[in-house]
């Protein structure tokens, strides 16, 4: 085999192996789906695409009725490889958190510059999906918002 043969043979190999940005994109495909909140007449939407080339988008809505009170946009990308979570409220600006931890159906995303949230966490369990942020409250303790997620239609 000459070098010419070996190099393309090695290019051939790369492209088609995954990117370590796309396997930890991979691993969070269990955030897909469709999920719902309601509670005291408020309902969540939060929609999550499956992984395509490193990278998930989402978007939420909280609504009262036919009233929209906030949207977010959503996406999960490799930011200097490190799976990032953007959050972009109302169509805004962008604001990073990088993945700090995760395992099996649960990850963790932090920015401990921002404000709040500082934390961002998901957990799936079953067909449900278990949604925290968490940062510096009133006084200095700790505040935590928990979002309870069922699929939608169910």
């Amino acid at each position: 085999m000459n070098f010419a043969a070996s190099l393309l043979g090695l290019g051939l190999l790369l492209a088609v192996l995954p990117t370590a940005a796309s396997e930890a994109a991979a691993d969070l495909g269990w955030m897909a789906g469709h999920w719902c909140s309601e509670a005291d007449g408020e309902r969540i939407d939060e929609t999550w695409l499956p992984a395509v080339g490193g990278r998930l988008y989402g978007v939420s809505r909280t609504a009262r009725g036919e009233r929209v009170g906030s949207f977010e946009f959503l996406r999960i990308e490799p930011v200097d490889g490190v799976s990032t979570y953007l959050a972009q409220p109302g169509g805004g600006k962008a604001t990073a958190f990088r993945r700090s931890e995760g395992g099996p159906n649960r990850v963790r995303f932090e920015n401990l510059a921002h404000d709040f949230p500082q934390r961002i966490e998901y957990r799936r369990e079953g067909e449900r999906l278990h949604a925290e942020i968490a940062g510096p409250g009133r006084e200095g303790k700790e505040l935590r918002i928990a979002f309870e997620y069922r699929r939608c239609g169910e």
